[in-house]
């Protein structure tokens, strides 16, 4: 089976002048055609998600017209904009909505569901997108809305801001995509209105931002970054959140937005291997956004450098957002406008800048977590995920059923490239359930087609083996497709296990079944509100490639040597003199240095090709 979201890198998406011509052209033409007599352009499909989505599409159809001036065009703009104005905007209090702050205000507001009092829960963001339908369509009115009506429209945009900001709890569900975007709707708004209250708009989303959104920044893998529903990061709504970013940048021209952006760029550039896969996050784990992305990825490839375009979006929504039958669907029409105006280009070469949470080369990725244990290895176009084995997620040493790879202490780091190789090389001190303080060494070696690592640990109890991760996904082309083997090799005898019990807290990769949905059942809310990050940090065991430590190794340690991405025989050598472990493979040549490391007792690592 394929994964059904992650299909190709958005950088493979044209986005020359000529191509988002074209997809205006086609918005167009499906627009006229659905046009309703009242001006309705909502997909007749549409029920969640619904508020701004007409408004949306008459954004699209201003910039079609700018673009290309067709004489059709005007007429519909004005029809379907009264339409909104007259039909979709609310001013009476939702029955049920229960984040007010001020009852009766009068103020206008979006609604998620049309009923009253159906699922009022999502009102909030639904303003804030309708927010920026209207300011998008008011940087386009010149020419095409009459005065009246564009005076309208200000009032009503106005009207959301305050709404937004002064009606309601800010951002209720503490989702960072959203808050960022209602900042941006109150900077674009800005410059439509009187200056004096421009200005105070202004001052308030600037400082919406500072207390709001920046003051409240979760740190993960040493970046601090807008929470995303109660989490750190979402692999879809974080790549909204740098679109948000960019386009904040974009308008204002505040560097506190570009500061922000580099640093959730360089975060997802980090955490993302080679190949574009990515799962996690407290929402949707595995679903990922598609056209809704562009505009961040690309604007901040180019300020740090680095191919984020690589990204596996859902190309299905690779122009704007459609419905089922892969019709026109105006939820979040801003995105595309956006991404139409700017004229950054992708850059498409990784950085060469060695980053603390990632070790990539060629083919090759791995992505570390907080603690410094692979989150996401990738080698020859195979995916795999920490393995679990007795409740414990990860990559490491276990003996009698315990993982040692959280550590009790400082977590130390060094990088080396030489002779086209590129290794990491990452100490920890980890304590077992005999607790004994133990110094695991993992050494982590690519030329960018295969990936060599070697875990070295002080002599364990038992018959230890290494967890070695669970096979999950494989690239096939332009889809990735689920996996339940791996192209590994080991110095010892290496075996992939499949866990017996059935269940929802056990993960068998050869079930037909993804991470998303064995995450979401164990979750405690429903599909859709509950944390998958979370549900999946209860499963119990999994599928897992289980190493065998290496023969021949030092007498007072278990060295353990896997070989991803390559097959035929792999007989590594080891020797330690006291002052170093020495590894020797077809390939290379190490010296691993005492877990005391150097004079400030960082890790020592020298390194040769052979």
């Amino acid at each position: 089976m394929h994964l059904p979201r992650q299909l190709g890198a958005l950088h493979d998406l044209p986005d020359t002048p000529e191509a988002y011509d074209a997809v205006l052209a086609g918005v167009a033409e499906q627009a006229l055609a659905r046009l309703t007599p009242e001006g309705n352009l909502e997909h007749p499909d549409c029920v969640d998600d619904i508020g701004d989505t007409s408004l949306g599409v008459t954004s699209l159809l201003a910039l079609a017209w700018r673009r290309g001036k067709d004489p059709r065009l005007p007429e519909a703009v004005r029809h379907s904009l009264a339409f909104h104005l007259r039909e979709r905007v609310y001013t009476e209090d939702n029955p049920g909505y229960p984040n007010l702050k001020v009852r009766g205000s009068g103020l206008p507001y979006a609604r998620y569901t049309l009923a009253a009092g159906a699922h009022p829960i999502g009102d909030w963001p639904s303003t804030v997108w309708a927010l920026l339908q209207a300011v998008d369509v008011l940087d386009l009115a010149e020419g095409l809305v009459e005065d009246e009506q564009r005076a309208e429209l200000v009032a009503v945009a106005h009207g959301y801001w305050r709404w937004l900001t002064e009606a309601t709890f800010f951002n209720p569900q503490e989702a960072g995509n959203q808050a960022i975007g209602c900042v941006v709707g109150g900077l674009m708004l800005a410059r439509h209105l009187p200056a004096a209250d421009g200005d105070a708009v202004r001052e308030r989303a600037l400082r919406v931002y500072e207390e709001e959104i920046r003051a409240h920044r979760v740190r993960d893998r040493g970046a601090l970054l807008p929470p995303e529903h109660g989490g750190a990061y979402d692999n879809n709504y974080g790549p909204i959140s740098l679109s948000f970013l960019a386009q904040a940048h974009r308008i204002s021209g505040e560097e506190i937005f570009a500061e922000d952006g580099d640093a959730l760029a360089r975060y997802i550039d980090a955490r993302l291997p080679t190949g574009g896969f990515d799962n996690g996050g407290p929402r949707y784990s595995e679903q990922h956004s598609g056209f809704e992305s562009v505009l961040g990825l690309r604007y901040f490839s180019a300020r740090i450098g680095s191919d984020l375009g690589r990204y596996r979006g859902d190309t299905r929504w690779g122009r704007h957002a459609v419905k089922a039958d892969g019709s026109v669907d105006g939820h979040f029409a801003w995105m595309l406008v956006w991404q139409t105006q700017d004229t950054t280009r992708w850059h498409r070469t990784p950085s060469t800048t060695p980053a603390r949470h990632q070790l990539r080369a060629g083919s090759v990725s791995v992505a570390f977590d907080d603690r410094m244990t692979p989150s996401l290895v990738e080698a020859s176009g195979i995916y795999y995920l920490p393995a679990a084995v007795n409740r414990q997620h990860g990559f490491g040493p276990v003996t009698d059923g315990f993982l040692h790879c959280r550590p009790m202490g400082e977590v130390r780091v060094r990088d080396v490239r030489a002779d086209g190789l590129t290794a990491k090389l990452v100490t920890k001190p980890v304590v077992g359930r005999d607790h004994v303080l133990r110094h695991v060494r993992s050494l982590y070696v690519t030329d960018g087609t295969s990936l060599w690592t070697t875990v070295a640990v002080q002599r364990l109890p038992g018959t230890p083996y290494l967890l070695a991760g669970l096979p999950y996904a494989a690239d096939d082309g332009d889809r990735v497709r689920r996996n339940a083997e791996g192209q590994v090799t080991s110095a010892g005898v290496l075996r992939l296990t499949h866990p017996e019990p059935e269940g929802e807290d056990h993960f068998d990769a050869r079930a037909d079944r993804t991470q998303e949905e064995a995450a979401f059942a164990l979750a405690a809310d429903p599909r859709g509100y509950g944390n998958p990050d979370l549900g999946w940090s209860h499963l119990v065991g999994s599928s897992a490639l289980e190493a065998e430590p290496a023969l021949g190794g030092p007498e007072d340690l278990h060295v353990f040597a896997v070989r991803y991405g390559a097959t035929g025989p792999y007989a590594p050598a080891f020797a330690s003199d006291g002052s170093g472990l020495t590894v020797r493979t077809e390939a290379f040549t190490a010296v691993i240095g005492e877990p005391a490391g150097d004079a400030q007792g960082e890790p020592e690592l020298s390194l040769r090709a052979v």
